[in-house]
Formats: C-alpha cells, sequence, structure tokens
C-alpha cells in the first residue's frame, strides 16, 4: 500500500521482523540513507555482526532516482545508482512498516518525472520554521523532490538579506490581513508577520537534502514588491511615493523600476540567495505585472529609449533576461511563470517556464524551445476546495480531479538533458486563506497524495486502486502527525 506507487512489486510469503537485534550496514555513499533510515526506525549500525539490513550503491539500476529493494524473511537488500535512489528506497521501506514487520517482496521502482514539487507560499502567510522541516519530512515520504519555497510577495518578505536590514525590518510585518477574497474589504485587524535567518534556511536546506529534497526559493520580480518597497522605496519608480506593505490580496500596480539602483538591488538578492540554495534552479516569479508605471515613470522611460523599446511594456522581458543572466553567472538557471498575455516565445532564453494557467502555455512554451513546470491551477492549486460549496475561488479540485491530472497529455516529451520538454509537475499550496500549519495540512491531504502518485508512477492510472491504497496511508500520516490537529476550517 505504497505511495505513490512502484512500477514493479512482486509479492512474496513471509515478513521480516523488526526488533531491536536489526543491524543496518552500508556501502561506501549509502552512509546518509542509512543513518536516515535507523532514524525512521529506531535501529543501529552493524557492529560487527552480520548485517540484516543492506544499502549499497550499485552499478547499474534503474535510472538515477531509482532503486531496488529485495526484503526476505532473514535480511533486506536495497540497492541504487545514486544516493538519491537509496533515499527513496528509504521512504519505501518507511511505508512498508506494518507492525513491527515488512513484508517480503521486490520492488523495482523510478520516477516518471524528474521535477514533483509543492510550492509553498510563506510570504502571505509566515509559517514556523518546525513546520518546513516537518512538510518536507512528508514530502520526501511521497518521493516529492521539490520545494518551491515563495519568500516573498506583495504581503511580506521572509528572508533575511545582508545590507537590506529593513527588508525583515519593516517588509516582513504588516498590521492585518484580509479575511476575504482579492476585493472583499474585511480584514482582522491582527497584525502579521515573520521572517527566516539565513543561518535557519541553511538549515533546512541542509535536512532537505539529507531527504533527498531540493530546495528551490522564489524571490518575486518585477512585481509583487510592495514589501520590498516599504522597506526601500527607492527601488519603485516612484520614490517619492512612501507605501505600507500591502494588506490586501490581488494584483498591485506598484512595481520595481528598472533603473540601476532597482537592478543592483535585486543583483545583490540574487547573489545572496544562491549562496544559500545550492539548487540549480531560483525562481524569479515574473508573473501578474502591470506595466502601467513604466508608461509615466521617467526612469522607465529613459530606459525604454535607452533600449530602442517603442513599447515600455518590452521592459518586462528585458528586466527578466537581465535577471536570468545574473542567475547564470552564478551557475544558476532562472525559473519563470508563464503568463496570459506574455507568449512563452518572449521568455529569456534558457528560462525554465512554470505553466500555471493551462497546459496549453506549457506546451506552447515547449515549442519555444523551454523546459517547463507543468502546473495548470485546476488540476495543481490545492487552496482551491476539494468539494463543494466552491467557496471564494469559484473552483473545486478534487482528489480525482488531481489524480487525473497527466503532465505528458497530448504526448509531450519529457525534458532531457538541455533539450526542451516538460522537467516535471508542481502542486501549489497559495496560504492567503490559509494562515496556520493546520490549515495548509488540511488543504494538503489527501490531495497532495494523488498528486504525488501522478508525478511518480509509470503505470497506467487507477483510481479506485488508488483509494484503497489511501485508506490504509492516511492511517500512517495520522501517526506522523501530518494531519490536522484542529476541526479549523478555511474557505478559499
Amino acid at each position: 500500500m505504497i505511495i505513490p506507487s512502484p512500477h514493479h512489486v512482486e509479492p512474496r510469503p513471509g515478513a521480516f521482523p523488526l526488533h531491536p537485534g536489526r543491524r543496518i550496514s552500508c556501502g561506501p555513499g549509502a552512509e546518509r540513507a542509512g543513518e536516515l533510515l535507523a532514524g525512521y526506525l529506531g535501529l543501529r549500525g552493524a557492529n560487527g555482526s552480520a548485517p540484516s539490513i543492506w544499502l549499497e550503491l550499485a552499478s547499474r539500476g534503474p535510472g538515477p532516482e531509482g532503486y531496488q529493494l529485495d526484503i526476505r524473511p532473514q535480511q533486506v537488500h536495497l540497492t541504487a545508482t545514486t544516493e538519491t535512489g537509496l533515499l527513496h528506497g528509504v521512504q519505501t521501506l518507511r511505508s512498508l512498516v506494518s507492525g513491527n514487520r515488512l513484508p517480503c517482496l521486490r520492488i523495482r521502482d523510478a520516477p516518471r518525472l524528474p521535477w514533483r514539487g509543492v510550492l509553498l507560499d510563506v510570504a502571505r502567510h509566515h509559517m514556523p520554521l518546525e513546520f518546513l522541516h516537518q512538510f518536507v519530512d512528508v514530502m520526501a515520504l511521497h518521493k516529492l523532490n521539490v520545494l518551491h519555497l515563495h519568500l516573498t510577495d506583495d504581503q511580506g518578505w521572509r528572508m533575511e538579506i545582508a545590507g537590506w536590514p529593513r527588508l525583515v525590518d519593516v517588509g516582513a510585518w504588516r498590521p492585518e490581513s484580509m479575511i476575504g477574497p482579492a476585493g472583499s474589504g474585511e480584514f482582522d485587524g491582527r497584525p502579521h508577520g515573520g521572517y527566516y535567518t539565513q543561518a535557519e534556511l541553511r538549515e533546512l536546506v541542509r535536512c532537505a537534502a539529507a531527504r533527498g529534497v531540493m530546495i528551490v526559493p522564489e524571490i518575486e520580480m518585477p512585481g509583487h514588491v510592495r514589501a520590498a518597497l516599504a522597506a526601500y522605496p527607492e527601488l519603485g519608480n516612484f520614490p517619492e511615493r512612501r507605501l505600507p506593505v500591502w494588506t490586501s490580496w490581488g494584483i498591485s500596480e506598484d512595481i520595481l523600476g528598472v533603473h540601476d539602483t532597482a537592478l543592483a538591488f535585486c543583483r545583490d538578492v540574487l547573489r545572496q540567495v544562491a549562496d544559500v540554495f545550492p539548487a540549480p534552479y531560483v525562481h524569479i516569479g515574473g508573473d501578474e505585472c502591470p506595466t502601467t508605471q513604466w508608461s509615466t515613470a521617467p526612469s522607465a522611460l529613459a530606459r525604454a529609449a535607452e533600449l530602442g523599446f517603442d513599447d515600455p511594456g518590452r521592459l518586462h522581458g528585458w528586466f527578466l533576461g537581465q535577471m536570468a543572466d545574473t542567475l547564470r553567472e552564478l551557475g544558476r538557471t532562472a525559473v519563470c511563470w508563464a503568463e496570459t498575455g506574455q507568449h512563452a516565445g518572449g521568455m529569456p532564453a534558457g528560462t525554465v517556464v512554470t505553466a500555471w494557467r493551462d497546459a496549453a502555455h506549457g506546451a506552447s512554451a515547449i515549442a519555444d524551445g523551454h523546459q517547463v513546470i507543468m502546473a495548470p491551477h485546476r488540476s495543481t492549486y490545492l487552496d482551491y476546495r476539494p468539494e463543494e460549496p466552491a467557496g471564494h475561488s469559484g473552483i473545486v479540485t478534487t482528489v480525482a480531479d488531481v489524480y487525473g491530472f497527466d503532465p505528458l497529455a497530448g504526448g509531450l516529451p519529457v525534458a532531457a538533458g538541455s533539450r526542451p520538454g516538460v522537467l516535471g509537475a508542481q502542486a501549489q499550496l497559495w496560504t492567503e486563506l490559509a494562515p496556520t500549519p493546520d490549515h495548509v495540512r488540511r488543504l494538503a491531504f489527501p490531495r497532495l497524495c494523488a498528486f504525488a502518485d501522478t508525478a511518480w508512477r509509470t503505470t497506467a492510472p487507477d483510481y479506485d486502486e488508488f483509494r484503497r491504497r489511501l485508506a490504509v496511508h492516511m492511517d500512517l500520516l495520522d501517526a506522523l502527525n501530518a494531519l490536522p490537529t484542529t476541526c479549523a476550517e478555511t474557505t478559499p
């Protein structure tokens, strides 16, 4: 009853009993996976006695993230060609434990897609660091390997940046929050805020890597930046304007300027972000960016004239290209949201595109030479309600909707090397109306289980069979305290 479903499972008679006398032994390169497994199972490493659980790297296997698992009554043997594969196998063993026993079987497994991500928005509502660590661990259980951490937005700046102290002294706090949808005019009257130090984020990165999870940070630009402009007005198009951190949801017309001061700020932030997060990708947003201010701001008009642009709106693609170049110099690849009205071909060459509007955006981006993360909102936005009534969004996304999502629909190719194609899929958890970890848990499960199965499995979909596995799996999530502990309700 494993989620996500393994590629090939061969059941065998008998079981491997787990007791304190069992020992784990690791070949070279398998030590970290063995340590993780020992922590999950409450066992120790071998001390001269013959190991009963053996982990090793092999020269051949089912792909870079694949693993092979052989459980017999007297021995467990886990092999993979990479540490990542071993870590996935460890999570399978974790899922298989039942009553201090492991069922005897043989598994050969590998994922369908290389990027199996979850976006967690900590900008709209700051989430406790302890919860982020737990969330990463539960992601790893489901073999989800990318945490897209949405760190900045109009309503909050959550990462400490050296040399720019007002980003967290001012930008990380707002006096109240909207409690209805965008434009509702309803506010809670309660201050909200918080941020993470670079040391805290480095530790989160370390713990995630030990579980096979890569953290991809997102620093929104050039729109969704009211928190940054509240801290440093000189970054905007009209430096004389003093703006508060935004307390509303929606799209603000206040965006970054394209003058040298704003560009230098963004480059400094990206350098520090790249230093904290070793992932080869950094998300720079790019979505929902009205360019109205660039049509009247003297600095923007001067920049457009300098570049020979007859339409200041073209500064959007130019700005993203500047940031993509900065990241390329840092050895990173920029990721941007695909946006309505911005043809994917207008994205800087070499950027990865997150297709959130619909699958057609993703197919268009692939045709224009990009690698794409498929994230169509009707199938992957877990902040939408899972059942009727639809709530403020007007959209219901059920477990069946998520399970039925096919990132490769229409015969789209999987990205390989630098070739265009589908790099992976991603679920989104936006937190405008999810202010606490319990709200996030309630929105995530069980739909995140369905997403994990969709992103990993190579077998044909079978929803009824998935539901049978899910019924057992939910007991495991409950035992791990991964489910909400209160009856708090959310109505996105």
